[in-house]
């Protein structure tokens, strides 16, 4: 799994790409979101358009994620989440959990909703 960050409106977005599969992913995936945390910056989106595969230990990264910027504060949406991965998170029920967008801006212009 590769992370690759960048930041829009204030927003920061984690672009992801490769397999979503735990191991060290999990390790480095925890870093991030508490440096990120530590920076002040608490608005996620985890882009997930290169994700190729992703397993219950990869729903639970993301899981972990949310549910640590929530407890700061903060929030994480999911944008372009492909059919496989929307199907997961719907038998899951994790679609109850996470927003899920198609396009950049809306993701972005929904923190600016709540």
């Amino acid at each position: 799994m590769k992370f690759a960050q960048r930041v829009k409106e204030g927003v920061v977005i984690l672009d992801l790409s490769g397999k979503l599969m735990g191991g060290p992913d999990a390790d480095n995936f925890k870093r991030i979101i508490s440096d990120l945390i530590e920076k002040g910056s608490t608005r996620v989106v985890s882009n997930l358009r290169e994700v190729k595969r992703i397993n219950s230990t990869g729903v639970g990264i993301l899981i972990t994620g949310y549910t640590t910027l929530r407890r700061n504060g903060g929030d994480m949406k999911l944008l372009h989440v492909s059919e496989k991965i929307r199907s997961i998170l719907y038998v899951t029920k994790l679609n109850l959990i996470f927003e899920c967008y198609d396009n950049e801006d809306e993701a972005v212009e929904s923190f600016e909703l709540e």
